[in-house]
C-alpha cells in the first residue's frame, strides 16, 4: 500500500460504528500513526449509537465524542429546507444531504477544541457524501487537512475490508441478512447498494424500518392538524412541541399508516445514477401540511417565484453547497415569503397515501369567499373578465393573424 500523501498528527473522524469507519479509524492509525478523535451525530438514529463508544475505543480511538445534534438538526437545517419546500428530482427530500453540513459543522469545532490538524470521514470516492463533507469542511477552515480513506487505498471491496477486519481484530459484526447500507436520522432513513444495484427489483419489505407496509396499514384513517408560523411546524393537533419532538411525532404516526416510501433513480452530483431507497414518514407529512397553509396565504406571484427556485434549492443541498453564498441568498429570500405562512393543515392518512382536507389561517388568509364563490355576489362583475382575456390573448392573435399572411 502506498505511502500516504498527506501529514497528520491529531484526526478527527466522522464515526458511526459500521463496516466503513471503523475499518478507518483503525487504517488511520496504521497508516499515519496519528491520534484519532472519533465523532458520532445524534441526529436521531435510536439505538444504533449504543455500541458507538465501546467499539470506538477498542478500535484505537483516544477519545470518543457522541453529540445530541437532534433539536439544531431540525431546527437549523431541516426546516429552513423545508420552509422551501425543497425536493430532489421530484421525488427525494433530502435527508441524507440536509445532516452531512451539521456533522461536518460539529466536526470542524471538535477538531478545533482537540487541536486535530486533519478530518475525516468514510465518504466513498463515488457518492455525494464526500462533495458534501469536505466542501462545508473548507467552509469552516479553507487549510484544513482532509483525508479521504477511499480515495486512497486499495481495499476497494467488501472482501478486502472484511479481511482486512479479521487482520486487524476490528470488532465488527458481518452478516449477510441485511445485504445493503444504510443511513438514518430525524428526517429519513436511506437505503442502497447489494441487491438495490439491480433497478429492476423490487426492494424487499424486510428492508423497511420506520414504515409499515401499506397495505397491512389500519383500514381506518387518521387525520392530523398541523400548525405553522412564519413556515415552521410548531404544533400537532393543538399540542406544542419542540421541532425535534414535532418531527418524531410525525414519523411515528407517518410510519402506522405506510406514508413515505420512494424508490429512486437518482443522479448523484458526481455525474452517475444510483438507486436510492427512501422512507420519509414524518417529513413527507410536514411537506405536504405545509404547502397547504401556503395554498391559502401565500400571495400568488411570490409563489410562483419561489416555486421557481425550487430545483435550484434542492440542488445546493444535494450537492454540498448548504454554507455557500447561493444559499443563503436564496434562503433570505425563501424566509421573506414565510413571514405570512401562518395557519393550520389538515391532513388525512391512509394506506400510504398523505392529502390534505383542510386548510385555515385566522391571521393571514387570502381566500375571500366573496370573491370565490360560484353563488350570486357584488364585489365581481364577471364582464370585466372579457376585456382581461382579450389584453392577454393580443400576443396570440397577432402571431395567428400574422402566421395565415404566409
Amino acid at each position: 500500500m502506498a505511502k500516504p500523501k498527506l501529514d497528520a498528527q491529531k484526526i478527527v473522524l466522522a464515526y458511526s460504528g459500521g463496516l466503513d469507519t471503523s475499518i478507518i479509524l483503525k487504517w488511520l492509525k496504521n497508516e499515519y500513526g496519528a491520534e484519532i478523535v472519533a465523532f458520532s451525530a445524534d441526529l436521531g438514529q435510536g439505538d444504533e449509537l449504543a455500541p458507538v463508544r465501546e467499539k470506538a475505543l477498542k478500535t484505537g480511538a483516544s477519545t470518543v465524542y457522541i453529540d445530541d445534534l437532534r433539536e439544531e438538526f431540525v431546527r437549523d437545517f431541516v426546516y429552513p429546507m423545508f420552509r422551501a419546500n425543497a425536493i430532489y428530482e421530484g421525488h427525494y427530500l433530502l435527508g441524507t444531504s440536509i445532516a452531512r453540513p451539521l456533522i461536518a459543522k460539529r466536526q470542524m469545532e471538535i477538531a478545533k477544541l482537540e487541536g486535530c490538524d486533519a478530518v475525516s470521514h468514510g465518504a466513498t470516492g463515488k457518492g455525494n457524501d464526500q462533495v458534501r463533507f469536505e466542501l462545508a469542511y473548507y467552509h469552516f477552515d479553507p487549510s484544513i487537512t482532509v483525508i479521504a480513506p477511499w480515495r486512497e487505498w486499495k481495499l476497494n471491496s467488501r472482501k478486502a475490508l472484511i479481511a482486512y477486519a479479521k487482520k486487524n481484530d476490528i470488532p465488527i459484526p458481518v452478516t449477510k441478512k441485511r445485504p445493503w447500507s444504510s443511513d438514518r436520522n430525524l428526517l429519513h432513513i436511506s437505503f442502497e447498494g447489494g441487491i438495490l444495484e439491480d433497478t429492476w427489483a423490487e426492494a424487499p419489505e424486510e428492508m423497511y424500518v420506520l414504515t409499515c407496509k401499506p397495505e397491512k396499514a389500519p383500514n381506518k384513517p387518521q387525520y392530523v392538524e398541523i400548525e405553522f408560523e412564519n413556515g415552521n411546524a410548531v404544533a400537532v393537533d393543538g399540542v406544542r412541541m419542540t421541532p425535534a419532538q414535532l418531527l418524531a411525532h410525525l414519523n411515528t404516526i407517518g410510519g402506522v399508516h405506510g406514508i413515505g416510501r420512494v424508490d429512486l433513480l437518482e443522479n448523484r452530483s458526481v455525474g452517475m445514477k444510483s438507486r436510492g431507497v427512501y422512507e420519509t414518514p414524518g417529513g413527507t407529512i410536514l411537506r405536504e401540511a405545509h404547502s397547504a397553509v401556503e395554498q391559502i396565504t401565500m400571495d400568488r406571484e411570490v409563489m410562483r417565484i419561489r416555486d421557481s427556485l425550487i430545483p435550484q434549492y434542492a440542488w445546493q443541498v444535494y450537492a454540498g453547497y448548504w454554507f455557500s453564498p447561493e444559499r443563503e441568498m436564496l434562503q433570505a429570500l425563501i424566509d421573506d415569503s414565510q413571514k405570512t405562512v401562518n395557519g393550520v393543515a389538515r391532513v388525512k392518512l391512509y394506506k400510504g397515501h398523505c392529502r390534505t382536507v383542510g386548510r385555515k389561517s385566522e391571521t393571514n388568509s387570502l381566500f375571500n369567499l366573496d370573491f370565490a364563490t360560484f353563488e350570486k355576489d357584488k364585489v365581481y362583475n364577471q364582464a370585466d373578465a372579457e376585456g382581461f382575456i382579450k389584453i392577454n390573448s393580443l400576443r396570440l392573435r397577432i402571431r395567428s393573424l400574422m402566421q395565415g399572411k404566409k
